[in-house]
């Protein structure tokens, strides 16, 4: 790993704004196109570390992939780095957004995108898989682990919240793993029960426009809104939906029902990070400096938090207790993304064109190593001519 940040930026530049500029599918994808590219193409970390990257972001507040981006900056490139790769990630989501914004209100409809989607959808799905076994085999490293992962998987379709589930694991899992180092059985049966009693604890084609807003929202107001979103976000876009929901319909009145719906979806299907959403926010309330202001509120917390979580990553691989709780965490964090990937292929999967899309892109992905970007370029090609074909 080099930690001279001369020469990188331009490097991370180029990586990021591409990644954001395909990033479709979520986290899983963005995480899965990451690990593609740092790890496998790049070697710029082992599997190891990312996994401890991965196992780290999910337990500190603000959009998973976005922090992963800005750990990969900082790991390879100091604080500048940090810096060019976050902002470059987010970049390309933002852009499209704002413009998307200035069309829903200018001109009152979204062109049609459902197409597209429809091939890219299973593409994404396939990048998901391939990074899924990737890390799997590196992270569930024997049968210990794999307790925990579905201790994990089980609680997470229980319901359980993803970082409770993902604490539990990594305390639970800790405690068995040190305990169970001698292959007790005993032990092995209280790793067991303590997982149980974790889980125990627990088509867009046009969108129609409504008129924004004409509160006059101070930009601070609006700023601070959105600061103390990006402060404490944990888990999925679903639940950056309450947020916003809470906050700007029911409690400030700055949106109505229905843009706030609008604006979810048009963070559903551009590239990036759902957080995106924001921006489009931010223009419908205050205009471009609404945009700006919401977008900076939201992403600016995980610049903080990445910062000081991630020299303290290695301190806990030097600890046999920290370093089996990691160990625990990461297990965690692949049964996050193996249940995430169920639940998208639900979705995802409805006919059989999707169905062949997806097996054509997985064995690209797994089998042939394809570029993310081939492959989510494949998918809506794919998509485009099976639609228009009315099959």
């Amino acid at each position: 790993m080099r930690n001279s940040n001369q020469g990188h930026l331009g490097e991370l530049a180029k990586l990021f704004l591409k990644l954001g500029a395909i990033g479709f599918g979520g986290p899983a994808a963005h995480i899965a196109m990451m690990e593609d590219e740092v790890v496998e193409k790049r070697q710029w970390l082992t599997r190891e570390h990312f996994l401890d990257l991965i196992g780290a972001t999910n337990l500190i507040p603000g959009p998973n992939s976005t922090e992963m981006a800005i750990h990969v900056g900082y790991l390879y490139g100091g604080l500048p780095g940090l810096m060019v790769s976050g902002v470059c990630f987010v970049l390309p989501a933002v852009a499209i957004t704002a413009i998307l914004a200035w069309v829903y209100v200018s001109f009152g409809s979204l062109p049609q995108v459902a197409p597209l989607l429809y091939g890219i959808k299973p593409a994404v799905l396939a990048i998901i898989l391939g990074a899924l076994w990737r890390l799997g085999k590196k992270a569930v490293k024997n049968w210990k682990l794999l307790i925990i992962a579905l201790g994990v998987a089980i609680s997470l379709f229980l319901g359980l919240n993803q970082v409770v589930a993902l604490l539990l694991g990594g305390v639970l899992g800790m405690i068995g793993l040190r305990l169970a180092a001698g292959d007790n059985h005993q032990n092995t049966a209280m790793l067991a029960a303590g997982l149980t009693s974790s889980v125990a604890l627990g088509d867009i084609t046009a969108i129609s426009v409504a008129a924004r807003t004409t509160t006059q929202v101070p930009l601070w107001q609006l700023g601070l809104f959105f600061l103390k979103v990006g402060s404490v976000l944990f888990g999925s876009g679903y639940v950056l939906v309450a947020f916003l929901e809470n906050g700007l319909v029911r409690d400030y009145g700055w949106l109505t029902q229905q843009q706030l719906l609008d604006a979810i979806a048009i963070g559903q299907f551009t590239p990036g990070p759902v957080l995106s959403t924001s921006t489009f926010i931010g223009y419908l309330i205050a205009g471009l400096p609404g945009a700006a202001v919401a977008t900076m509120g939201i992403f600016l917390p995980s610049f903080f938090f990445v910062a000081a979580l991630n020299p303290l990553i290695p301190r806990l691989r030097a600890s046999k207790w920290t370093s089996a709780f990691l160990d625990a965490v990461n297990a965690g964090a692949v049964a996050l993304i193996a249940v995430v990937t169920i639940q998208l292929a639900r979705g995802t999967l409805i006919d059989i064109a999707t169905i062949l899309i997806a097996i054509a892109a997985a064995i690209g992905a797994i089998r042939f190593q394809v570029n993310a970007a081939w492959l989510v370029l494949g998918g809506a090609v794919l998509g485009f001519l099976v639609s228009i074909s009315n099959l």
